[in-house]
């Protein structure tokens, strides 16, 4: 094993992937949105830093090129297990989850299938754009769930015709309960449109790499 700063941060990105999820059960809402929200960011930085670094210094590996997508796969999908739970599954977000799951799994088991000729799948532009389209719309729907979860703090207590008269302006909004769910819709969509983007780039690099690796899954005689 070849250990050097970039696949130390590509192993600390494998070991924070958990870490989003366990913040929820250590700590309350919004202020495990927020951790989870600066550890995944955190982390999925290193995804760029590392690559830059390993090939400036000529410090690409075997075990780089290997843990790096597995670790991406690991922070995608428990992040958004995660956004999948908070968010009472909400269709807009289970369907592009499970299809981005499901794509990540599929080409996962390619490359175990495939072994050595599994150097045909390399990472392609496109999946470049792929991951950083994941990556930001989890960022933001994280966010998403921190304002939500103040705004339904800030109006606890309250009736549903104080909350109206407060988000039509007849009563003063002390509590700042508007700028709290005008954050938590705008962020909502952004990230729903960001994850439906991603979606899309997901099954399209699913499909190239499908047909990639075709060829090598006829059978022989």
């Amino acid at each position: 094993m070849t250990w050097n700063l970039p696949n130390i941060l590509t192993v600390l990105r494998l070991v924070a992937a958990p870490g989003v999820a366990i913040m929820f059960l250590y700590f309350t809402r919004p202020w495990a949105d927020w951790f989870a929200l600066i550890l995944f960011v955190i982390a999925a930085s290193t995804d760029w830093i590392d690559g830059r670094i390993a090939r400036a210094w000529g410090q690409e590996s075997k075990l780089g090129a290997m843990l790096d997508p597995i670790a991406d796969k690991a922070m995608v999908v428990i992040a958004l297990l995660v956004i999948c739970g908070f968010s009472g599954m909400d269709p807009w977000i289970l369907l592009p989850a499970t299809l981005i799951m499901f794509r990540e799994t599929f080409v996962s088991g390619l490359r175990e299938y495939l072994g050595d000729t599994a150097g045909t799948l390399k990472v392609t532009p496109l999946a470049k754009w792929k991951t950083a389209a994941q990556m930001t719309a989890i960022a933001v729907l994280f966010s998403t769930g921190a304002f939500e979860t103040y705004f339904n703090i800030s109006i606890e207590g309250m009736d549903d015709e104080t909350v109206g008269a407060i988000l039509a302006g007849e009563l003063p909004d002390e509590g700042g309960i508007i700028w709290k769910l005008n954050g938590a819709y705008f962020s909502w969509w952004i990230g729903i449109m960001l994850l439906w983007a991603a979606m899309v780039l997901t099954l399209v690099t699913g499909a190239e790499y499908f047909r990639k690796a075709l060829p090598f899954l006829k059978e022989t005689s």
